[in-house]
């Protein structure tokens, strides 16, 4: 029978309402598993009213007792690592070892929410005046959404909503449609925690419910985490919707490699990062840009290490590489290297027809690794973000030309540089146009007491992700300033002039 995910509202599951659901595929066999109830508007006001109604109390309650929750789900989440990795890789087709580490990084960003009451400890400058003092705090905003893609359904939401719920905040979170069931899971631990009902609520769907959301008079703040035409559209709208907003857009991810640099290190880690979870991460290199001489030799070093990747179902343990999300997503990849030799490239491998060969996976939705060469910067294979098992090499004489080359791009994701020479590294790290920045490490994924995020059509609001801007993103300051005199004092008086500080 066809598994059914319903919304989770007011800490119990809600069937849906509407009569609307969405297939959810094993990529692996291309077979409909699952079917995901869409929300409608009255769905998603349901959600955010569960959710209002539990910041009255949430909102109020101690440091400690959110705080105690928090570290009970973390004990829940770790126990239960596998079964959300199992979860992720029937949906979405990632192999289960990239899976556990997904649900690692979000344990990370669970680690700093428990710690919260150390980020929430405001300011206080006594004697300002004659026995004047000024305190500087922060308080949640109320009931926040968060809108999270496909590509890692368990850690994109613990990016946000732990530091949410930890400042006091009420959570509605709307995950990707096509792999939905670990958020729901998440739900379930949330609440055998101890959190309380209306605290985290998930509504699925599509158009409509993400409209709803942006729209919605009770919601205070949306994240959210996906392409750049999507972020710039729930930045947009939700900011004229007067609320707070970040979204996190797409990325083409450029790594330089100097011509002093470990090249085996380089191509390992170029591989590694281009091809990792199938290419569907925001910070993966799509990009390697050859400085020098040394372009061929990379080039090779790459291929030797790309064409012995094993590609194969998720739940393998021999599978280095799974399938694509959907078969659209996989033909058009595909459309990318197929076109790129008429748009000057050199194709070095072609993976676009690669099929995984085993009864019931014919109908998968699979596709081969692919290296292309000398690609010009108007190849479409080099200015979309592709967002699957492709990698671009170019080439350029020298580093000013690389760096110039990068900072050209419209996205300012993440960025690399591979070398031995600590001044270039430096020179780099100060003159990149990025948010992240590696030096000899391709994915500068920050851990989660530093923010992540990036610059250009990469971000669309004023805060990074986690880390001291989640907190400020998740708060509001309020400063207050008191006297209490002293009994012997005489009456100030009526002074119309501007208060001095005296």
């Amino acid at each position: 029978m066809t598994k059914i995910v319903n919304h989770w509202i007011g800490g119990k599951t809600v069937e849906g309402a509407s009569g609307t659901y969405g297939p959810v595929t094993d990529p692996a066999t291309g077979a409909v598993t699952t079917k995901v109830a869409f929300a409608s508007v009255e769905e998603v006001d349901a959600a955010v009213a569960a959710a209002k109604d539990a910041f009255a109390t949430w909102g109020q309650s101690s440091l400690a007792q959110r705080t105690t929750i928090l570290f009970r789900f973390r004990a829940l989440l770790d126990a239960h690592r596998d079964e959300i990795a199992e979860l992720i890789t029937a949906e979405h087709g990632k192999v289960h070892s990239d899976a556990l580490g997904e649900v690692a990084r979000g344990l990370e960003i669970v680690d700093l929410a428990c710690g919260i009451n150390v980020q929430l400890k405001g300011e206080l400058s006594t004697q300002v005046a004659s026995r004047v003092d000024v305190s500087s705090i922060r308080q949640p905003l109320g009931v926040v959404a968060g809108i999270t893609p496909f590509n890692f359904p368990a850690m994109v939401p613990m990016w946000m909503f732990p530091i949410a719920i930890a400042t006091g905040n009420t959570f509605v979170l709307k995950p990707s449609e096509k792999d939905p069931s670990a958020a729901i899971k998440i739900a379930e631990l949330l609440a055998e925690a101890g959190l309380p009902d209306g605290v985290f609520n998930v509504v699925h769907g599509d158009k409509v419910a993400v409209d709803r959301l942006l729209e919605h008079p009770d919601v205070k703040a949306v994240s959210f985490v996906g392409s750049t035409p999507i972020a710039r559209y729930i930045h947009t709208t939700a900011s004229a919707a007067g609320k707070r907003v970040q979204a996190l857009g797409g990325a083409k991810n450029h790594m330089l490699v100097l011509p002093d640099a470990d090249l085996d290190a380089a191509a390992d880690a170029a591989v590694s990062a281009a091809y990792g979870s199938a290419g569907e991460r925001c910070m993966a290199i799509s990009a390697v840009v050859a400085v020098g001489a040394i372009g061929d030799t990379l080039v090779e070093k790459i291929r030797e290490r790309a064409e012995k990747i094993k590609i194969g179902p998720g739940n393998d343990p021999a599978s280095e590489m799974g399938p694509l999300i959907t078969k659209v997503h996989r033909d058009k990849v595909a459309s990318y290297v197929s076109g790129a030799a008429a748009e000057g490239a050199e194709v070095v491998l072609d993976g676009s027809a690669y099929r995984y060969e085993g009864a019931g996976f014919e109908d998968g939705h699979w596709i081969g690794i692919s290296l292309l060469d000398k690609v010009p910067t108007s190849a479409k294979a080099y200015q979309d973000e592709i967002f699957g098992p492709v990698l671009c090499v170019l080439r350029v004489d020298t580093y000013e030309e690389g760096v110039a080359l990068i900072n050209a791009s419209p996205f300012g994701n993440g960025t690399a540089i591979f070398t031995r020479d600590g001044g270039a590294a430096r020179r780099f790290q100060l003159e990149i146009e990025a948010g992240m920045v590696g030096v000899n490490v391709p994915i500068p994924v920050p851990v989660g007491y530093h923010s992540f995020g990036g610059w250009k059509d990469s971000l669309f609001g004023d805060h990074h992700i986690y880390g001291n801007d989640g907190t400020h993103f998740y708060t509001r300051g309020k400063v207050v300033t008191t006297r209490w005199p002293d009994p012997a004092d005489a009456p100030a008086g009526v002074d119309l002039g501007f208060p001095r500080n005296h």
